[in-house]
């Protein structure tokens, strides 16, 4: 099934799917709730599929990889480079969008991407009024 998801109501679906998917992950990172990150990305994902007229790839690999299937959610190969420019305005709105709410980001933004090494141990997740970054 190729379905053909073309339009200025798709492109802008997906552009707010992508803006709203950094900001949930920036704010949790932020009020130091990252580790309810899986959760909240997944349900975000899920509402968005369903209630954005793009059905929320809200990612360039996703957009590709859905051009390749066969399947509801699949999309015409025609369609990608809409997805990819409409993904690509709603990241860079979103960077500017966390630089505005977050004026402190920087500081945290290493939480938001964790890399380790066999045996490391995660960081500690930090509450209440230490977890405040102004």
């Amino acid at each position: 099934m190729e379905t053909s998801r073309t339009g200025s109501n798709v492109w802008l679906a997906e552009g707010v799917a992508t803006l709203g998917l950094l900001l949930a992950i920036f704010g949790l990172v932020r009020s130091g709730r990252g580790s309810v990150a899986a959760f909240a990305v997944g349900g975000y994902v899920a509402g968005a599929y369903y209630f954005t007229s793009s059905t929320s790839f809200a990612n360039p690999a996703v957009a590709v990889a859905r051009a390749l299937s066969d399947t509801f959610a699949g999309i015409a190969p025609g369609s990608v480079p809409g997805f990819l420019l409409a993904e690509t305005l709603g990241s860079a709105a979103a960077v500017a969008l966390i630089a505005y709410l977050f004026p402190g980001i920087g500081e945290i933004a290493e939480r938001v991407v964790v890399s380790r090494e066999a045996g490391d141990r995660p960081a500690p997740v930090r509450r209440g009024a230490a977890a405040r970054y102004d």
